[in-house]
């Protein structure tokens, strides 16, 4: 094929580049790549969540903040259940279980009006969402080697996006009078999801790792989580400044949408539709570019960069709320910091702890990221409640600002802790 400039013919061959750059994975990988963009395309209740709370049963934020704590704390046992049960069991009957479990329910939800019993209905069902959660962290390190891990995540967080690049702005379009129509096509998504991981995915073998640096990886059988994790004290920091970053990322589908109803009223709803699904195309346009772009660069920098770009997000729709075109900004360097946490925290977990506890690992910095989640949501819904909107905004600038000086302390620590890592990589690069 001619093409008619040669930056042209360049330009074609750097997209073709980002599209294969995800070429040579395992075939169980696109399964689960498809299985989530399937399942997110149906994804409508999680981003109307509390605007259901505050907008249809009158909550006030406290209120919701207190709900959402009181799921969190339903969920831990589960989601350590589910850690456990990920190591010693077969990760995709997990998988299947759970979400029937989701699947009947979001059915259920459906056929009934919205009440307090439908937040119940959600509550389990997200419990069940959270035990799998474990399972399917487990399963994507499993089916990758440690050099491909980080396209394998990268691939699977960009299928979550694919997925949810219309959903939330439909949620947003159906609030109002078609709110049970969001909770139908939820549970349908997730059964085509079901019967394609069900159906199509035979072989869920490890990959067999060799090399130098996969000594992090070796099994430790017999070793309990907090063996394993008392004798890697770079994992715990780890561990906790995720868990800081995760709580603080949050108050993206908290404290955002209740200001915007607070401003707009109910258009509230289809504004941060608006704004998910942006965030949505720029995960699905700008995955690639990072991964290929950032690929030599170490993962403790992107987390930290990554971290940048959420506080950078967040500080301009504190100062532009009530304008539109700020909130599409904010959202852009949100999702910036989005994408760069995303693709590598899993990767850089999975290279240094055992393979044997990548499914308790997995729950445990689920259950405290919840339990961080959970009181940061209390503190903001009480601070936005007594106090107003910039408050509540100001203490999670300042748990990113913390955040932002532990990662500074991951950079400088790792490289020396994890020196196997860099040795390959390094001998790459010709250092």
């Amino acid at each position: 094929m001619e093409y008619p400039a040669p930056f042209l013919e360049d330009y074609m061959n750097k997209i073709k580049s980002l599209i294969t750059q995800y070429r040579g994975l395992r075939r169980e990988i696109y399964i689960l790549f498809i299985g989530r963009i399937v399942t997110n395309f149906g994804s409508m209740v999680w981003p109307v969540m509390t605007l259901i709370m505050s907008r249809k049963l009158g909550m006030d934020a406290k209120t919701i903040a207190l709900f959402l704590i009181v799921c969190g704390l339903f969920q831990l046992p589960f989601n350590l259940i589910g850690g456990k049960l990920a190591d010693i069991r077969n990760k995709k009957h997990i998988i299947v279980v759970c979400d029937s479990i989701s699947i009947v329910l979001f059915l259920i939800g459906a056929a009934l009006p919205i009440s307090y019993a439908t937040l119940v209905l959600i509550l389990i069902a997200a419990t069940a969402q959270a035990m799998e959660g474990p399972s399917y962290e487990a399963l994507l390190a499993d089916l990758s080697l440690t050099k491909d891990r980080e396209r394998a995540y990268s691939l699977e967080y960009l299928g979550n996006n694919l997925g949810l690049m219309l959903a939330p702005t439909i949620a947003g379009l159906l609030f109002k009078r078609f709110l049970w129509l969001s909770f139908l096509l939820c549970g349908c998504s997730i059964a085509v999801s079901t019967l394609l991981i069900g159906l199509l995915i035979k072989d869920i073998t490890p990959m067999e790792e060799s090399g130098e640096d996969s000594v992090y990886q070796k099994a430790k059988e017999g070793s309990s989580i907090w063996q394993v994790l008392s004798g890697n004290k770079l994992i715990l920091l780890y561990i906790f400044v995720m868990a800081m970053f995760w709580g603080a990322y949050n108050q993206y589908g908290f404290l955002m949408p209740l200001d915007m109803g607070r401003v707009h009223g109910d258009d509230g709803a289809v504004i941060f539709g608006t704004v998910s699904s942006l965030n949505c195309i720029e995960v699905v346009l700008f995955t690639p570019i990072l991964t290929k772009l950032l690929e030599k660069v170490r993962k403790t920098a992107k987390i930290l960069l990554g971290i940048v770009f959420v506080i950078a997000g967040y500080a301009v729709f504190l100062q532009g709320l009530g304008i539109l075109p700020m909130y599409y900004l904010a959202i852009f360097l949100f999702t910036l910091g989005e994408i760069l946490v995303t693709t590598v925290s899993g990767a850089y977990l999975t290279e240094r702890i055992p393979a044997s506890h990548r499914g308790r690992v997995n729950s445990f910095i689920s259950v405290l990221s919840g339990i961080i989640i959970d009181v940061m949501q209390f503190g903001a819904g009480f601070l936005f409640d007594e106090f107003g909107s910039v408050s509540a905004w100001i203490m999670i600038l300042g748990v990113l600002m913390a955040t932002l000086l532990g990662c500074i302390a991951l950079l400088l620590i790792d490289r020396h802790v994890y020196r196997q890592l860099y040795i390959r990589r390094e001998d790459e690069s010709g250092t």
